[in-house]
Order: structure tokens, then C-alpha cells, then sequence
């Protein structure tokens, strides 16, 4: 009984999967936020490197991955796919749980997977130093990491929240060579801003770290979300995940992961998505979002800025606002008030489902998950996990053997002080506020109509 399939390093990717081909119907363009026109490569040339730019606008069916990246990524890809025997009986259900797991690169999550990809393009470009903003600590450790790789600097505007809950995100970001802020800061004009917001958003950090970029020629900025591009570098995920399978002589009915900005679930699903559209495949995609910010389930489709003080292009998705700050949950890497512009569309289309999963239910599956699998899952994959076992048990409820796929993005052991919390029974599920999504929402940019 085979418990884990792993690839050789001869069978990392050699391109990257690109959906854009694929998106039915004529993608939206972003717009230019101050003309509202639709955004070209010289609205984006400031922050990011022509190599990047080139693929955030690609219509190619698949994009090659740089030898450099490749001999990298063998650092920890393949990842493994696991098939979860134990989590499986512990829940008496016919189903088949597998899950990849990306907690094996060194920074413990999928980010590296972009990170090395845009140190690369920008040390080819001659910048000397990328900065960015980070939730959860994931993608700023990953970057610190990917910039210390091809000798950039890195500089980090952490969520408020999230500087003060996960210490040691910040060591490892400093560790790599990075430097670390608490946002909002008095460092830019945007963080002043938001000072009233102590706490502290994505929004506000990705403010921050765009005015910074776009004020110096030598210093680009690195999005670790929701942009074309760094989709496209996740996709190694899903095909993978796809080999993997090939192995176990399955293929997944349904792919859970969950959903912030939308990279990790977008790299592990879209080669599937292209095999539904392609081959006539039935899988179902269902990403998982905190119910403290729910944007797929109960945000508007529209077009809105990426950051709060609107200095980036106006992107279509379904957002809550993008001044709507969302409530401290520990899953931080999940507090983004959009997606990205892709994965909204295969929403809108009805081809990706999306569900909003309580704060302490998805703790409670990710103590339940460890009993039996053994990894502490971050608290952003312990959504996916709350979800994937209402997905076994329904399939125990119809009798069905389902074939289950999840993305387990990374590990939780720099999130410990949010399990303590949760069995001293001090985790609070966060409330969602609908008065301030709406307020938010009277206040999204003039654009088009999209919905």
C-alpha cells in the first residue's frame, strides 16, 4: 500500500502552464488608474522587469521555465504527493485522499515556486534590490530567500498583525538577508496614511511597497499573488500533481485548496482546469476561503485597485474593497480584499466553486489532520483541509469512492502561538463585517461595469 509518490528531478517541469490561452470568453484588461484605459507594458515598466511583464500579458499556452529556476527548484521539487491512508480511515469514508505538499521547500510553503522565478527576471534586468509586502511571513521569506539566491536585497513591509503573531517569519525573512517593517509604517506617504489601521492589511503593504519601488530605477517591486505571472510560475504545482497521480493510477474528481490571493490554488488547478477544457475532463475545483473575509463568496465582481491607496491598475475580480481592512485571523496569508483577475473569471464562468470555512473550524480539521498525517498544516491550507473532509464525508454519506485532491500549501510550525490559542479554546471566529464591505464597496473606482 503505497503512502507516497515522488518524482524524479528529471520530472520538474520544464514550462510553466499558461491559462490565459484557455479563459473562456475575451479576458478583461486591467486599467491604467489614472486615464481608466486599458493598462499596457509601459504602465507596469516602473515596478517590474520586461521578462515578467512579457509573461503577465502572454496569451502562450505554456511559458519556459529558465534553467537557472530549474536547478533551484531541484533545492526541494519534485514535492510529494501523499495519499492520506490514515486520515482516510480515521473518517470511515470510500474516498481517496491525496494531497501535494508544498511545505518541503525551505522556506515551508509553494512561494519559492515564484520567488526564484522574479529574482531571476529582475537580476537578469540589472536591478540590485525587490521589495514587497507579506501576510502571513510566507512570501516574504520566500523572496528574502529567492534575492539572497542571486544576490539582491530585499527589503519587506510585513502586515501589522501578522509581524506581531509570527516572530519568526521575520527572523527567517532576516536570516536570508532581508530587512523587515511593521506596516503600516511612517516610512511612506501611503503608511501614513493608514495609520489609523494599526493592524494593518495587504492592502496597505502593497501600498507601501509600490511607492517604494516605483521611487527608485535600481529597485522593482515582487507580488507573491494574484498577478498573471505569478499563476503561471504555481502551475509547476498542478503538473506535478498530475505525473504524481498518474503513478497512483488516479485522477482527482475534486481539487481543494485554499484561496487567498489565489496563487497556491491557481498552480495546483490550472493544468487540471486545462485538461477539463481541453479533454472533456469533469473534475471540480473548490477553494476554500476564511469566512472573516469571504471575497469569492460574498465580495462583487468588479473592477478595483490591488492595494488600498489605489496605486496599482484597476483589475477585474470579485473584491470586498480595496480600502476594506479584514479582521486579524491567523490564517494571514488569507486577509487580501481581492483574487487574482484569472481565478475570478473561472468563478464568474461557474468553472471553480468557492466556500467560506470559520476560523475555528478549520483549526479544528488541522489538529485532526495532524493526529492522523502527522504535519501541522499552516492555518491558510487548514481551510483546504476543513473543506476536503466535508468533501470525504459527503462522499461517505453517497457511497461514492471520489478520488480527492488537496493542496497543502505549506506548514504551520511558525504558527504555533495560533494553535495554543486555539486549545486554550482563545480562538475566536473573527466576524465578517457587512456594513464595512459595504462601505468599502461605495467607494470602489469609476470603470466599467462588469458584472
Amino acid at each position: 500500500m503505497t503512502t507516497k509518490y515522488v518524482l524524479d528531478e528529471s520530472r520538474i517541469p520544464t514550462s510553466w502552464v499558461n491559462l490565459m490561452a484557455d479563459l473562456p470568453g475575451e479576458p478583461l484588461p486591467p486599467l491604467n488608474p489614472g486615464t481608466g484605459q486599458p493598462a499596457g507594458p509601459e504602465d507596469l515598466t516602473p515596478i517590474f522587469p520586461m521578462g515578467l511583464i512579457e509573461q503577465e500579458v502572454s496569451t502562450e499556452s505554456e511559458v519556459e521555465i529558465p534553467d537557472e529556476v530549474r536547478e533551484i527548484y531541484k533545492l526541494w521539487r519534485p514535492t510529494p504527493l501523499i495519499r492520506a491512508h490514515r486520515l482516510e480511515r480515521e473518517l470511515d469514508t470510500p474516498a481517496h485522499i491525496y494531497y501535494k505538499y508544498e511545505g518541503v521547500s525551505p522556506a515551508g510553503s509553494h512561494k519559492p515556486n515564484s520567488a526564484v522565478a522574479q529574482a531571476y527576471y529582475n537580476k537578469e534586468a540589472g536591478i540590485r534590490k525587490l521589495v514587497t509586502e507579506t501576510g502571513a511571513g510566507q512570501w516574504g521569506s520566500a523572496l528574502s530567500l529567492a534575492c539572497r539566491m542571486f544576490g539582491l536585497e530585499c527589503e519587506v513591509f510585513m502586515v501589522g498583525v501578522s509581524y506581531d503573531q509570527k516572530p519568526y517569519r521575520r527572523a527567517m525573512i532576516e536570516t536570508w538577508g532581508g530587512s523587515v517593517h511593521r506596516s503600516p509604517t511612517d516610512l511612506t506617504d501611503a503608511g501614513r496614511s493608514q495609520a489609523s489601521h494599526p493592524t494593518g492589511s495587504l492592502g496597505i503593504a502593497i501600498s507601501e511597497a509600490v511607492e517604494v519601488a516605483a521611487k527608485s530605477d535600481d529597485t522593482n517591486y515582487a507580488l507573491g499573488s494574484v498577478l498573471n505571472h505569478v499563476c503561471l510560475h504555481q502551475t509547476v504545482i498542478g503538473q506535478e500533481s498530475i505525473a504524481a497521480m498518474e503513478m497512483a493510477g488516479e485522477y482527482p474528481d475534486v481539487v481543494v485548496g485554499c484561496v487567498g490571493g489565489g496563487s497556491n490554488f491557481a498552480g495546483l488547478i490550472y493544468p487540471f482546469v486545462r485538461a477539463n477544457l481541453r479533454q472533456g475532463k469533469t473534475t471540480r475545483f473548490l477553494g476554500a476561503e476564511p469566512a472573516a473575509c469571504p471575497t469569492l463568496t460574498r465580495g462583487t465582481y468588479a473592477y478595483d485597485f490591488g492595494d488600498t491607496v489605489g496605486m496599482t491598475p484597476l483589475m477585474p475580480m470579485y473584491t470586498l474593497g480595496h480600502d476594506f481592512v479584514p479582521a486579524p485571523l491567523h490564517a494571514g496569508g488569507l486577509r487580501y480584499h481581492g483574487d487574482a483577475p484569472s481565478l475570478c473569471a473561472l468563478v464568474k464562468e461557474g468553472i471553480v466553486e468557492a466556500t467560506a470555512v470559520a476560523q475555528t473550524a478549520a483549526f479544528e480539521a488541522a489538529v485532526r489532520f495532524a493526529s492522523c498525517e502527522g504535519i501541522i498544516p499552516g492555518p491558510e491550507p487548514a481551510h483546504a483541509i476543513k473543506a476536503t473532509i466535508d468533501e470525504a464525508l459527503a462522499a461517505k454519506e453517497a457511497g461514492e469512492e471520489r478520488v480527492i485532491l488537496l493542496g497543502l500549501s505549506g506548514h504551520g510550525h511558525f504558527d504555533m502561538a495560533a494553535y495554543a490559542a486555539y486549545h486554550a479554546g482563545e480562538l475566536e471566529d473573527l466576524e465578517f463585517s457587512e456594513a464595512e464591505m459595504q462601505d468599502a464597496l461605495d467607494r470602489l473606482p469609476e470603470a466599467p461595469s462588469i458584472a
